[in-house]
């Protein structure tokens, strides 16, 4: 004989289960584009070939060459002879409301 908080547990597991797949196949699949990205090099071919892209965009695409920085490059504070730059910085602010139900920002 099962119970019904058996059978509670037995269907939550399953649910739950089946959600943790369902998001591990969505991010393995983004993972796949990724890897199989074409490899561009940054040349004087490159604007022409994202102006004739559908939409005027390359989704997933590798690009190789040498940056130059604006200004100085970073240096890693972790790896001895490491150098970066950013390419874009997003600043992305979230509006804090008081939550009367739960009593939080």
């Amino acid at each position: 004989p099962i119970t019904p908080g058996e059978l509670l547990c037995l269907g939550s597991s399953l649910a739950f289960s089946g959600i943790f797949y369902y998001i591990y196949r969505k991010k393995a699949r983004v993972v796949s584009r990724i890897q199989e990205a074409p490899k561009l090099q940054v040349d004087d071919d490159l604007p022409a070939l994202v102006t004739a892209a559908e939409g005027r965009c390359l989704p997933y695409v590798a690009l190789e060459g040498i940056v130059l920085p604006a200004q100085a490059a970073l240096t890693s504070h972790y790896h001895e002879g490491l150098q970066g730059v950013i390419q874009k910085l997003l600043l992305k602010e979230h509006r804090l409301i008081w939550n009367s139900l739960a009593r939080c920002w």
